[in-house]
C-alpha cells in the first residue's frame, strides 16, 4: 500500500483545489476523470514496469521523480496548449487566455487537430505492439496466433514491424486521402524508429539505456495520454480539472508501475505482460479508426482492462496448475 500513498496525497490535493474551481460537480468529474486515465493507461503501467526492470534503480527514480511532471503539466497541459498554439499561430501565453476564457473555442481547435494526433499517436503504439508480437518468445498466450507458421515465417523477415507499418499507413492515406494523416503516421513511426537507434548506440550490452529508456516512457505515456485529453473535453471543457483528474490518474498509473517492478509482478503472472501488449495493439487500432468514425473512451478503457484481466486469471490458473 505505501506505494500508493503519494498518489492518494496528490488526489486529496487535487480534489480540494477542483472544489476550489467548481465545487461539488468539479470535484465529481474529477474523480471520473481519474478512472478514465487510469481505465486508457492500465496497460501502460504494464509495459513501463517491462522498461523499467531494465534500467538503473536511479534512472527508475528519475522516472517516478521527474516523470511525474512531466506527465501531469507537461502531457496534460501545456502539450495540448502547445497544440493550439502551433495551429493557430498564437502564442502560449495567448492560447492560455483563450482556453481559461473561450474553452469552446480552444476545445474546438484542439479537436480539428485530433485526426493528426490519433494518427501519430496510433503509428507509435502500432510498433510497440509490432515489436512485441514480432518477437523471439519461449512463453506464449495466444498460442493458435503466436506460435502458428505462418507467425513464425514473417517473423524471421528482416524490419518486419517497419514493413507492417507502413503497409498501415498506406492504407490510412487511401482510406483518408489526408497528406497530414499520413504525415503524423510516418513521424510517429520514425520517432519510435529512432528511439530504438538511440538505445542501440548508448546502450552497454542488452541493458536499455537510462537515457533511451526514459524518453520512450515519456513518449509512450504521451500516445496513451491523447485519448484521454481529447475525450475529457465531453466531460468538461476546464482546461485544469482536466489537467488534474489525468494528472491524479497519472500518478496512480506510475504508483502501480513501481509496484509492478519492484515485485517482480511480471515474472509472477507470464501472461501480463502480452494481455498489456494486446490491448495497446487494440487501442493503436481504435485511435488510427477514431480518425474516420467515431468509437468511445468507455470502449476503448473497456477492452484494455478486460484484456488484462484475462491475462492475469489466465496467469493465476497456470501458476495453480504448475504448483498442485
Amino acid at each position: 500500500m505505501r506505494y500508493f500513498y503519494s498518489s492518494f496525497v496528490i488526489m486529496a490535493l487535487g480534489l480540494i483545489a477542483s472544489f476550489y474551481l467548481g465545487g461539488t460537480a468539479a470535484v465529481y468529474i474529477t474523480l471520473l476523470l481519474v478512472v478514465l486515465e487510469i481505465s486508457l493507461s492500465f496497460d501502460n503501467a504494464v509495459v513501463n514496469a517491462k522498461v523499467l526492470e531494465t534500467l538503473d534503480p536511479i534512472w527508475q527514480k528519475r522516472f517516478i521523480v521527474f516523470g511525474m511532471p512531466i506527465a501531469v503539466f507537461g502531457m496534460r497541459l501545456l502539450f495540448p496548449l502547445a497544440i493550439v498554439s502551433i495551429v493557430t499561430g498564437m502564442g502560449l501565453s495567448e492560447t492560455l487566455q483563450v482556453a481559461i476564457h473561450e474553452p469552446a473555442r480552444y476545445e474546438g481547435i484542439l479537436k480539428s487537430t485530433e485526426t493528426t494526433i490519433f494518427a501519430f499517436g496510433g503509428a507509435f503504439l502500432l510498433m510497440v505492439f509490432l515489436d512485441f508480437f514480432f518477437e523471439e518468445r519461449d512463453i506464449k498466450w495466444v498460442k493458435f496466433v503466436e506460435g502458428s507458421k505462418i507467425v513464425e515465417k514473417f517473423s524471421g523477415v528482416a524490419n518486419i514491424e517497419l514493413i507492417t507499418a507502413i503497409i498501415v499507413g498506406i492504407t490510412l492515406g487511401h482510406m483518408t486521402h489526408d497528406f497530414g494523416v499520413v504525415l503524423a503516421f510516418m513521424y510517429g513511426v520514425l520517432l519510435h524508429s529512432l528511439l530504438g537507434m538511440l538505445d542501440h548506440f548508448l546502450s552497454s550490452d542488452t541493458i536499455k539505456s537510462g537515457l533511451a529508456g526514459f524518453i520512450y516512457l515519456e513518449v509512450l505515456d504521451a500516445s496513451f495520454s491523447f485519448d484521454g485529453v481529447i475525450g475529457s473535453f465531453a466531460l468538461t471543457s476546464n482546461i485544469f480539472i482536466i489537467m488534474i483528474g489525468l494528472g491524479v490518474g497519472a500518478m496512480f498509473v506510475r504508483s502501480i508501475t513501481l509496484y509492478f517492478v519492484e515485485h517482480k509482478t511480471l515474472s509472477q503472472f507470464q501472461y501480463l505482460e502480452h494481455g498489456a501488449h494486446y490491448a495497446i495493439g487494440i487501442l493503436a487500432m481504435i485511435m488510427l479508426m477514431k480518425i474516420t468514425i467515431e468509437v468511445g473512451e468507455v470502449v476503448t478503457g473497456t477492452i484494455g482492462v478486460c484484456l488484462i484481466s484475462i491475462a492475469l486469471l489466465h496467469s493465476l490458473w497456470e501458476n495453480k496448475k504448475i504448483h498442485s
